[in-house]
């Protein structure tokens, strides 16, 4: 009976350190981890644009040692992208296979057409990728309704295509002119019809995820939300923060329709999303920001890239310590 008790503890003991071990090794990144993750994928990516594919792939492996489990899906994509042009076969498929496998990649159309990835095809392997995307996108598309979506779709494309016809007309006229009040006329237009069948949606099913819409199709209810008056957002921000938590909806998504809301009611934006242009030079700022030293530490735990990554998009350049100099004069614009 001895015997069988101090086996049967020996058990116990040993479940909990194995407990520990897993508690361990699944531990989550820290705020400087993550961070350093985006920088580090960022800095493969500029490699990787720059042809220098052996570098960017090792860049990647670096990011990737940092947040372990953690990294994205798209990132593995791109830096097997990167090993395949660098002529390093096994490790492009190790990265390909990590993905597939674990049922995370599911862009059928896009591998298969992928010319990073060309000198994969005649591999064994090349297959068993690529069964494992097909299974993958069944799956995801089980249960999909597939009539909203076809609707959610129209409305992103009629609200990305205004715009984009904004961003054109905005390189050739003033943004004063007769053609750029036009086309804001017609964004209204555009985003007043979206909002009636985006609210409609969200007031009948709430906020539904990508197992029921798509990817596209969640970013779009975002995006109408996004780009409505005050008291819609305000009316809709909650229902996004549940969504959130419920693994409904991305909480960068969050984070940019927060800080639209924050700068709408008067007070600070919190992630440094949203940019404003000088009345008279007509260049671009960030506009006046929460503690802005920690500004990159809250968009890594968000899912946001770096501020400097982020404000490339526009051409400039993020300087912390000038930032801060300039922060009164913003606030008081």
């Amino acid at each position: 009976m001895k015997k069988i008790l101090v086996l049967l503890l020996m058990v116990i003991f040993a479940a909990c350190i194995n407990q520990k071990k897993e508690i361990v090794k699944k531990k989550a990144p820290t705020a400087e981890e993550r961070i350093e993750y985006v920088e580090l994928k960022s800095e493969a990516w500029n490699l990787y644009q720059s042809n220098e594919f052996l570098k960017s792939a090792k860049k990647y492996s670096e990011a990737f040692a940092l947040l372990r489990y953690d990294s994205k899906t798209d990132d593995r994509y791109n830096a097997a992208c990167s090993w395949a042009l660098a002529k390093e076969i096994d490790s492009s498929f190790a990265q390909l296979l990590l993905i597939s496998k674990k049922g995370n990649y599911i862009n059928y159309d896009h591998i298969t057409t992928d010319n990073d990835l060309s000198i994969l095809h005649s591999d064994n392997r090349w297959e068993r990728v690529i069964n494992f995307v097909k299974i993958n996108k069944e799956k995801a598309e089980e249960f999909l309704d597939k009539p909203l979506i076809a609707i959610l779709d129209t409305i992103y494309h009629s609200d990305q295509s205004s715009r984009e016809e904004l961003d054109k007309i905005s390189q050739i006229y003033d943004r004063k002119s007769k053609e750029i009040e036009v086309q804001w006329e017609k964004i209204h237009k555009i985003d007043s019809i979206n909002l009636i069948k985006t609210k409609k949606i969200l007031d009948e099913r709430g906020w539904l995820g990508t197992e029921i819409i798509g990817n596209q199709g969640n970013i779009t209810l975002f995006l109408i939300i996004q780009h409505s008056e005050l008291e819609t957002q305000e009316k809709y921000l909650p229902i996004l923060r549940e969504a959130v938590k419920k693994g409904k909806a991305k909480a960068s998504h969050l984070a940019l329709l927060d800080d639209r809301v924050s700068l709408s009611k008067r007070n600070k934006q919190i992630y440094g999303s949203q940019v404003g242009q000088d009345k008279k030079t007509g260049s671009p700022y960030v506009l006046p920001l929460i503690d802005p030293d920690n500004v990159d530490k809250r968009r890594a735990d968000v899912g946001l890239g770096d501020m400097q990554s982020y404000l490339a998009n526009y051409d400039m350049i993020w300087d912390l310590e000038e930032y801060k100099k300039s922060l009164p004069g913003y606030e008081s614009k």
